[in-house]
Parts: C-alpha cells; structure tokens; sequence
C-alpha cells in the first residue's frame, strides 16, 4: 500500500502592499502639505475626506505626551544585551527621563511644538499667497493674450495659414498642428518665427475655420482673436 506524501502547508512570504493616502489637492501625502503652497486646502481636504487621519496630525500634543514621557521616566534601568547597542540607547534614555522632570521635559516640547507650528503656519501663508499671486498674474496674462491668425500668399496664388498666440492659452501646439492636418486634410507644422517664438502653419487659406476653432472649440473671447491677410509683395 502506498503511503501518501506528507502534505506541507505553504504561507505566502510576499510583503503586503501598504494603502497610502495621498492629498486631493496638492497629490502629495499628508504628512507634506504644510511644505506646499496649499495647505489650508489641502488640511480643509484631509479634515473632510479622513477626518481620523486630519486628527492624528493636526492634534496638538500627539507626538509625546506627557503619560508617555511619565511612564518613560518610571521605566527600570535594563541590563544591555551583550550583542545589542539598542538596549544600551534606551537605557541612556531612561537615564535622562529619571534625572529630569518628565513634567518639564513634556512642557518644553509644547512649546517648541506650538511655536514649529506656528512658524509652518506662517510659511504656508507666504506659499499660498505667492502661489495665489502667480495664479492671478497667470490669469491676467492670458485673458489679455492675442491669437494672430495670418493669411500667407505664396506663389502662384497658393496660400497657408500661420497661427501664433496659442501657447499663451495653455495650448500644446504639436497637438493642435497635428489636430488641423486631420481636420483640414492638409499638411499642419509647428515653425519658428522670425522673432523666435514658434507657430502653427497649416497648409491652404484656412483662417475662417481656424478663427471658428479658436473661439468656439478653444474657448479664447473672440475679441483676443485677429486675423489679418500678410500679401506678397510684387516684384518691381
């Protein structure tokens, strides 16, 4: 009779993988707000989304308390293991707990806690308002941005289309190049400019649909738009 083989029980050694939570606003863990430009949002955004979380770091006084300070103090002196510097460390902070007033201790770190914060405080107030500022400047800019559509004669009557401006609406113009040689089934380039800044030519006289594009599709006021028509010159 043949004997069944001895079943082993196997455990998975893979590591579980850890949640973490990451900011709704600023996309960083919470535990980093406070060095962005946002983290008034970004501590409104954690209160509401994990209030548990919101209470764990923004609770004065969780770090060290005075009860664990106390019940370090009134911890016994341990003998160090012979292979251990671990215990050798904690024994020097026993050391220190039982000299010192844990009360006093306890209060010290309050106060450089209350003042840490309040420091972080007032640097969020400068991030945010600068990142508030360059928020406005950025509006301002593009609502006073011009998008130039102009008709190009070349030879033999033959005409392209060269758009400049987009850049300043938050547009991609390799995107939008590539988007009106489909749209328009002619050939559409991102160029340089005499003046070193870069526009989209398109191939054929397509300033009218261009100008529909830009303001009904794009969404740029009709009033930042002008189109103009650049003739050849003659020769004489």
């Amino acid at each position: 009779m043949a004997s069944e083989a001895p079943t082993t029980e196997t455990t998975s050694s893979e590591p579980q993988a850890r949640q973490i939570v990451y900011c709704g606003v600023c996309t960083l863990p919470p535990e980093y707000c406070e060095f962005g430009g946002t983290a008034k949002k970004c501590k409104e955004w954690l209160e509401e989304n994990h209030p548990e979380m919101h209470e764990k770091l923004y609770s004065e006084g969780k770090a060290l308390s005075p009860v664990h300070l106390t019940e370090l103090g009134k911890a016994p002196f341990q003998q160090p293991h012979p292979m251990g510097l671990c215990h050798c460390f904690c024994n020097i902070i026993v050391l220190i707990c039982n000299i010192f007033s844990t009360e006093a201790i306890a209060a010290t770190l309050a106060t450089l806690s209350v003042d840490a914060q309040k420091r972080a405080a007032k640097d969020s107030q400068k991030k945010e308002a600068k990142a508030a500022a360059a928020e406005a400047k950025a509006a301002e800019t593009k609502a006073q941005a011009q998008v130039l559509i102009k008709r190009v004669e070349r030879n033999k009557r033959k005409y392209v289309t060269a758009v400049s401006g987009l850049e300043a609406h938050g547009m991609d113009l390799k995107k939008i190049a590539k988007e009106w040689g489909k749209k328009f089934a002619t050939g559409s380039s991102v160029t340089k400019t005499a003046s070193g800044g870069e526009e989209v030519v398109v191939q054929g006289d397509n300033s009218d649909e261009i100008f529909d594009w830009v303001v009904d599709v794009a969404g740029v006021p009709e009033a930042n738009v002008d189109c103009i028509e650049d003739k050849k010159k003659k020769a004489t």
